[in-house]
């Protein structure tokens, strides 16, 4: 981008600031960041962490207060009133816990290398906190810990964590560094270097079965004593530990009230990658300066899209899921290029950025065609990741974690990422690569594929969660024949059409539902399409009968029509809420048998634009905003999933949603503010302006698309890129004759009627 671009890019910004009360009265006006609270999610079953990081950020510096349970994912939950410490790396909104890697801890007084938790936190290490003294903003987070009124502070740059601690003036300050905390440790190493400086390396198992984290450390004081520990016992004049559970204490002389810091790079290759990342990122010890330069990095990431709104609230929900949405994917490589590779082998990322932590079936949806959007260049990097993990794994990511596999969920999603980045123009990565990657994903026999192929459906006998794995698998099919489409590879577009048609073999006319099936063809009984069995992925049959992104008006007709398609949508949302089987919690946020909270209902809500009845959409996506996103720390109504249940925020509150990643259509809904703008790579900027939106003004009356009439309930990736302005005009009622000129189709292309008559039965 040429430099006047970036600066006319940037005054646009500037202009579109929210006004506050404060800049009207001559203040100076709030930027992006103060509407960020990072405690959103910290409750509830966010399972989000409110501790410093900068946007896609190597390092996450957070506060550590639960160790165990499905609510201990990030680390942190908001209910507690314990920290253990301070760990660098945390997961955003993940149903499984990880990370929580090398934990700093201060102390005062005598040592204690355990850590006590409740009435004995006063006999080790842990420490009681209050809310009331606790402060997060992006890049920064504070607490005083009560049992030795010790004030921690934290901020990162990408690879380096940077902590402040304010002691009590005593000459016994201490720094506990505890490798053995949280999963299970393989291996450990820490070595006193000099007497401000120490490294190691930290080897776990834990949902990645083989995790590596290298540290430097170094402290802004030199330690007067420190002492090394290997199974909870002192090693006298020990300079180096290892072992499963190797720990350390670090006293300082804190007599003249100067806060000690400690700053600590990380690397995934090794310790020289770890040096070179300290050395690179943070040679100095100004806290300040780092605690700007992160709160202007993601004044810069947050600035992407501006909104203009009165309400506090929203604008706070908003730009929380703006910040939660560039949590993840992290950075992965070092500053010289160097990553740990699928094969556990140091690679060289030459060109591109090496990314981990792709929770692809919650973030495909959402999460990575907004980034498409508003962040091309990232987005290429993380294509030219997966193609790096296809030729040092053997295959394209599924869930990768930290250089693993998790296996975790199903379906082969980073194929609609590759191929949503690729039908709206994104280049720099190997399209022909890509396919082969694709197809090999899609030709392996395992989870349930071998069933798929050979009949058209996963069977019951087949593996867990069939029809799921149907559905999905038919829809990453649909994908992989558009981009053979693109390459001109007719031969295998067909094939992969074909196979995005076997939806149709779950479809139980009778019922009018997805249905599990035997492999002689039969169907399941009794059937309850409210029970959540092993046949689905953390869903129902009611959630799950809607899933055909790729073939809806196929789906439309198979239901008998328009009319009868409204009406399944219309029993959807007004069903019991009342979930039979064995339900798990990641099911939340019922309306009727929608459920917001996990990601197989997310699309749903926007059907009701492909059959004419786009009102429909505009009256639920207002109520799940209202009702599902809030300003506190039990805001969400589920997982976060590493930016997904915000990246659907995002979308709804501008005033569209891409229904089906992959193309380049984008359905409309009901705008939560009265003006928001995508700032995009190429200098142009595309707004949505909704005239007289508010809390009942939910209903798009008219539309006009850069001053021309507009009377279609869906807009495309090239109006947005080429820039301009959308104008939806709101009212309180209903208008069922707008946006139904054109409808949004989304319908199988090539030979249909050849394809479907191979379809079995």
């Amino acid at each position: 981008m040429k430099a006047n671009v970036r600066v006319f890019v940037m005054l646009c910004w500037l202009s579109l600031l929210p006004i506050t009360a404060s800049a009207q009265k001559g203040a100076s006006p709030m930027r992006l960041t103060d509407y960020v609270d990072p405690f959103i999610g910290t409750g509830g079953h966010g399972h989000t962490y409110p501790g410093a990081v900068v946007p896609f950020g190597m390092v996450q510096l957070s506060p550590d207060t639960r160790l165990t349970g499905w609510d201990s994912c990030s680390g942190y939950h908001y209910s507690d009133d314990v920290i253990y410490g301070f760990s660098h790396t945390h997961l955003s909104g993940t149903g499984v816990p990880d990370y929580c890697d090398i934990l700093f801890a201060p102390t005062a007084g005598p040592i204690y290398l355990v850590a006590k938790e409740g009435e004995d936190t006063r006999r080790g290490y842990a420490s009681r906190f209050s809310h009331r003294n606790e402060t997060a903003r992006p890049g920064y987070y504070s607490v005083l810990l009560d049992d030795e009124k010790i004030r921690a502070e934290l901020t990162a740059t990408a690879r380096v964590g940077l902590h402040r601690y304010t002691f009590p003036r005593t000459d016994e300050a201490n720094i506990i560094v505890d490798l053995q905390h949280r999963d299970r440790v393989r291996d450990a190493l820490l070595r006193v270097v000099g007497p401000t400086r120490i490294e190691g390396y930290r080897r776990s198992q834990s949902w990645a079965r083989d995790q590596v984290v290298y540290f430097v450390a170094e402290f802004s004081a030199p330690f007067t004593e420190f002492g090394l520990a290997r199974d909870d016992r002192l090693l006298p004049n020990a300079r180096e530990a290892q072992g499963t559970n190797v720990k350390a204490f670090f006293r300082f002389d804190a007599r003249d009230g100067k806060p000690i810091l400690a700053r600590v790079a990380i690397s995934a290759v090794d310790l020289d990658g770890a040096r070179r990342n300290l050395a690179a990122e943070l040679s100095h010890w100004d806290f300040e300066r780092v605690r700007r330069e992160a709160d202007r990095a993601w004044e810069r990431e947050l600035g992407r899209i501006v909104v203009r709104g009165s309400n506090r609230d929203q604008l706070t929900t908003f730009y929380t899921a703006m910040y939660h949405l560039m949590l993840a994917p992290n950075v992965f490589n070092d500053v010289d290029g160097r990553y740990r590779g699928r094969d556990s082998k140091a690679h060289v990322a030459r060109g591109f950025t090496y990314y981990t932590v792709f929770s692809l079936w919650d973030t495909f949806r959402a999460a990575h065609p907004l980034l498409a959007i508003i962040d091309r260049q990232r987005t290429r990097d993380f294509i030219r990741t997966f193609l790096a993990q296809y030729e040092q794994g053997g295959r394209l990511p599924v869930w990768e974690l930290a250089a693993n596999e998790t296996n975790t969920m199903i379906g082969y999603h980073a194929v609609p990422v590759i191929v949503d980045a690729a039908v709206k123009g994104i280049t720099g990565f190997d399209r022909e690569q890509a396919l082969a990657a694709m197809r090999h994903s899609a030709e392996s026999d395992e989870r349930g594929l071998a069933g798929y192929k050979q009949r058209g459906y996963v069977a019951i006998e087949d593996d867990r969660e069939s029809v799921s794995k149907t559905l999905e698998y038919a829809y990453d099919d649909w994908c992989i024949a558009q981009m053979a489409r693109l390459l001109n590879r007719s031969d295998v577009e067909r094939r992969y059409l074909e196979r995005a048609t076997y939806y149709h073999n779950l479809f139980d006319p009778e019922t009018g539902f997805m249905r599990p099936k035997k492999r002689d063809g039969s169907w399941l009984a009794p059937f309850d399409p409210r029970e959540v069995s092993a046949h689905y992925t953390e869903a129902n049959a009611w959630q799950y009968t809607f899933f055909v992104p790729q073939d809806i008006n196929g789906l439309i007709e198979l239901m008998g029509g328009p009319e009868s398609f409204a009406r399944k949508l219309d029993a959807l949302f007004t069903a019991e809420s009342t979930l039979t089987g064995n339900a798990p919690p990641d099911i939340s946020g019922l309306i009727g048998q929608y459920a917001h909270g996990n990601e197989p209902s997310h699309h749903i809500a926007y059907l009701y634009n492909y059959v004419g009845q786009p009102w429909k959409t505009q009256a639920r996506v207002r109520q799940i905003m209202r009702d599902f996103y809030k300003p506190t720390p039990d805001g969400l109504i589920g997982n976060e999933d590493c930016g997904q249940m915000s990246a659907w925020y995002i979308f709804s509150a501008a005033g569209f949603y891409p229904v089906t990643p992959g193309t380049t259509i984008y359905a409309l809904g009901s705008p939560l503010f009265a003006e928001a703008t995508f700032n995009l790579e190429n200098g142009r900027r595309f707004t949505i302006r909704a005239e007289n939106a508010s809390d009942k003004n939910i209903y798009v009356q008219s539309a006009r698309l850069n001053g021309r009439r507009l009377d279609r309930s869906f807009i495309t990736h090239d109006e947005i890129t080429r820039g301009g302005t959308l104008v939806l005009v709101m009212g309180e009622r209903p208008a069922p004759r707008w946006g139904t000129g054109l409808l949004p189709t989304s319908r199988i292309q090539g030979r249909t009627k050849d394809i479907r008559r191979t379809i079995r039965r």
